[in-house]
């Protein structure tokens, strides 16, 4: 897609790099995630790869809002009211092939529950979407001696792609909470995985993977982890890991994907003031 120079001048400044995804194909994983494959001249500029959790921001107009073409998103936030900007769902790319120039992102899905979730459901090749990225900051360290993964749906994606780029022979204890056992993937690595599926059932969220990651004997050595997912049972992780066993954070990517009850606008509104008093919480119970 041709961008026009005054947009153009702006990324070069340091704007946001927007992207035009078109639907190629899609794929349904389990009942409840379905992947979406984009593709298209609009990917010409996306690259992605360093890490493993490197995520997009996906762009849903508004409903009746005309937008200018090409889309130039900091023209929209300078000329368009607050209320008919695009809405932003933030999703991790599961993978990116960059000879094929085709983007995976998977979706969990819930009948007409949200926004994504649906719009992934009912994609067809053809369709279109705009996104920002790739962000991302962890990809599995080879000076690592043993890795830890634990996450619900959310986090399945990146943990996917993570156990794929685990050193060979490495160990990773993997612990994973879906609602049942057709939620459940097929997950391959080159490391030595010992994948865990947990069934949520009628529990609450994380409550199965909390009591796992407890019980796992903790082996020797230098753990990396990864924990993502709903805050509440991340915060608890986080604090058992930190606190209660002091791993230290430098090989650590802990942090809240979402939260019961919220959706991503209203979870990123409060997500600093959530991690601060985490932080401060740990501060204080390591001082003490």
């Amino acid at each position: 897609m041709a961008t026009e120079p005054r947009a153009a001048e702006r990324e070069r400044r340091g704007g946001r790099r927007t992207h035009r995804g078109v639907v190629l194909r899609t794929e349904r994983l389990t009942p409840h995630m379905v992947r979406v494959v984009l593709g298209g001249d609009g990917l010409a500029e996306f690259e992605a790869g360093e890490y493993t959790d490197h995520y997009v921001k996906l762009l849903f107009g508004r409903p009746g809002v005309a937008y200018p073409e090409p889309f130039d998103l900091e023209r929209i936030r300078a000329e368009f009211p607050r209320d008919q900007w695009p809405t932003t769902r933030t999703y991790t790319v599961r993978s990116w092939d960059a000879d094929a120039r085709e983007l995976a992102i998977d979706f969990v899905v819930h009948g007409e529950d949200g926004l994504a979730g649906p719009w992934a459901d009912a994609a067809r090749p053809g369709d279109e979407i705009h996104f920002m990225g790739p962000g991302g900051k962890y990809a599995p360290s080879a000076d690592a001696d043993w890795h830890l993964f634990a996450g619900d749906e959310s986090a399945l994606p990146a943990i996917a792609a993570a156990l794929e780029r685990v050193p060979s022979g490495v160990p990773a204890h993997v612990f994973v909470e879906v609602q049942d056992a057709s939620e459940e993937q097929e997950l391959s690595s080159p490391g030595d995985a010992k994948i865990v599926w947990l069934h949520r059932g009628d529990r609450p969220v994380g409550a199965a993977l909390v009591e796992a990651v407890r019980a796992l004997d903790l082996p020797d050595g230098r753990v990396q982890a990864f924990v993502h997912g709903e805050a509440g049972f991340v915060k608890e992780l986080r604090r058992y890991l930190r606190v209660e066993r002091t791993l230290p954070m430098d090989l650590m990517s802990i942090s809240g994907y979402w939260r019961v009850g919220r959706d991503e606008d209203g979870w990123q509104a409060g997500k600093r003031v959530w991690n601060e008093q985490v932080e401060q919480e740990e501060r204080t119970a390591l001082s003490s």
